[in-house]
């Protein structure tokens, strides 16, 4: 073998290894060094898009509107002085975490409960909402309650959310049958798929909002605080998040997005 192709493996290996490097340099850019750079700001958020009150797409005006979608611009306001932009991804209980990691979003603000579990792959802001598991049953349902539930039942609930783990806690004796999403969720209830619904009571009073004939089966029977995820390694934009919720808090920007979308509901 020459000294020319003798080198040659040696040199694809250097190169690959500053490749690599470049890639993880630019893959943990700090968030709030860009935003502090750029003339323009943007924070790109995700948020969820078939989840009334909290985000779900307007086709007329093909934008997505909900409570965190104005607390994710109230914040992007705070942090760039009302020079930025608020961007916004679609995400799911199941791919919001990843699309986090994979730099595709700077921040989750999707209906998404603080939980040990996930702080040990993410960051979370401060609770900016205060929920409660909970059950969705039609009017004339005899289930009252998690307790009432009979052995057998089938239980609808969302994957990649903890809904599931949470009622098999309350309730071991119910079968759980795991969909995509909410609407497919409710439409599997609506079609007798299941005796009742379970997530997060906020979640499932936006679908009664849309949806009359349905109710709550009883009292939350479990906590969950919503808080924005936020990658690990950012701990600078994640003080300016929590910051800014502080402030809209204080201000009473926080009070008036509450009362758009929960006012008489909760």
């Amino acid at each position: 073998m020459t000294q020319r192709n003798r080198l040659y493996p040696l040199l694809v290996v250097i190169l690959s290894l500053f490749f690599v490097a470049g890639c993880g340099a630019t893959a943990k850019k700090d968030i709030a060094t860009r935003i502090e750079e750029s003339n323009k700001p943007v924070i790109t958020w995700g948020v969820k898009t078939d989840t009334n009150l909290f985000g779900l797409y307007n086709i007329q005006n093909q934008d997505i509107k909900g409570f965190d979608v104005d607390i994710a611009k109230a914040i992007t306001d705070e942090i760039t002085n009302g020079e930025g932009e608020a961007d916004f991804v679609e995400v799911s209980s199941k791919t919001r975490i990843s699309l986090l990691k994979n730099g595709n979003i700077d921040a989750i603000i999707a209906t998404m409960t603080i939980t040990d579990e996930r702080k040990k792959v993410i960051d979370f802001s401060d609770v900016y909402f205060d929920a409660g598991q909970s059950l969705l049953v039609a009017n004339d349902s005899p289930i009252e309650n998690v307790e009432s539930l009979e052995e057998g039942a089938t239980v609808l609930a969302v994957k990649g959310a903890n809904s599931a783990a949470n009622l098999k806690k309350h309730a071991p004796q119910v079968r759980i049958l795991e969909l995509e999403n909410y609407s497919e969720a409710f439409t599997a209830l609506a079609s007798g798929q299941g005796e009742a619904m379970t997530t997060d009571n906020a979640i499932l009073l936006g679908i009664i909002d849309q949806n009359p004939g349905y109710r709550l089966a009883g009292e939350a029977f479990t906590e969950e605080p919503y808080g924005i995820g936020i990658d690990k390694g950012q701990d600078d934009f994640l003080e300016e998040v929590n910051t800014a919720l502080e402030t809209i808090k204080k201000n009473g920007v926080y009070d008036e997005i509450y009362d758009k979308w929960f006012g008489g509901l909760m």
